[in-house]
């Protein structure tokens, strides 16, 4: 995200971070990276030690699948998936700690980047790993991200005022104008969610593409454990196969790869509407937003 929470003071911010994870830091600079979350580089003596993220968390039930996304990803570490950039534990033993309206995790500070072109014989070799690891106990289950009643809940919504924004008005009129797709698409997905329930799960990471993967000089790792879940390995192997490989080559089910394109593009609906709906002053995060949503109402279906 370019622009920081309103809501977050870095004073504050810094206080946890050393009362929590590590005395010696001495400073906090905001990080924009990433969609969605919030982060900073926190530092010692000018010198970059960890990397802190903010979650904002809708209540405690999310905040519990958060965590345990996150203590996934340090059983996984812990049992030889060297790949895995999993968040550092406090002292209080958690790997989340309740901050504002939502919550702060930490990860080691790695100097690296994310390289595109995906690669895919690297990314391929890591999630075949993943996939045969037994998932650790606990690890959240997966479950569609939309009610079958989101194509209402849509119609509901687009028949309000939005904004007041700059956005407001263009992107209502994109949902209203996509309405009948959004209650195919939605009907779709939970019929494909049914076919998901029968068929075998393993432990995920969820978006393993190549802005959750850090090249450093000597090292890579996959990181953004928030979506680590027990669900079907389409969830991963989509990735690959937007990348290029054939969906037989990876040993994907058709279906399944339809069922989380009909996911992600539902997801990215189901954030982006409410956000324009509600007033918004036409930031950088509100130019990508925008252009994500009008993406999703409009890109082609695959033929897998």
């Amino acid at each position: 995200m370019f622009d920081p929470p309103p809501d977050v003071v870095d004073a504050d911010l810094l206080a946890e971070v050393r009362r929590s994870w590590d005395t010696d830091v001495d400073g906090v600079t905001y990080a924009a990276v990433g969609f969605g979350a919030h982060h900073w580089k926190a530092s010692v003596g000018g010198e970059p030690r960890l990397f802190v993220t903010y979650d904002l968390t809708s209540d405690r039930d999310a905040s519990a699948v958060l965590e345990a996304a996150y203590d996934g990803a340090v059983a996984l570490r812990d049992r030889g998936l060297e790949f895995v950039l999993a968040p550092l534990t406090s002292r209080a033993g958690r790997t989340l700690v309740e901050f504002a309206r939502g919550a702060l995790s930490c990860t080691p500070w790695q100097d690296g980047t994310s390289e595109q072109p995906l690669d895919l014989a690297w990314t391929r070799t890591v999630i075949a790993r993943l996939h045969a690891t037994e998932p650790p106990a606990g690890l959240p289950r997966w479950r569609p991200r939309v009610d079958p009643d989101f194509a209402d809940t849509m119609t509901e919504l687009a028949d309000t005022a939005w904004g007041p924004g700059p956005y407001a008005d263009r992107a209502r009129a994109d949902v209203t104008a996509h309405l009948a797709d959004i209650a195919r698409w939605t009907s779709r997905y939970h019929h494909l969610a049914d076919v998901a329930r029968g068929r075998a799960w393993v432990a995920t990471h969820g978006e393993p593409h190549d802005a959750n993967q850090i090249r450093t000089e000597h090292e890579r790792f996959l990181v953004d454990w928030d979506t680590l879940r027990l669900a079907p390995a389409e969830v991963d192997l989509r990735v690959l196969v937007d990348a290029g490989s054939a969906a037989a080559d990876v040993g994907a089910d058709p279906e399944m790869l339809e069922l989380f394109d009909h996911e992600w593009r539902l997801d990215e609906i189901a954030q982006y509407a409410p956000w324009f709906a509600a007033p918004h002053t036409g930031t950088r995060d509100d130019a990508i937003a925008f252009a994500d949503l009008a993406h999703e109402l409009t890109r082609p279906e695959p033929e897998w």
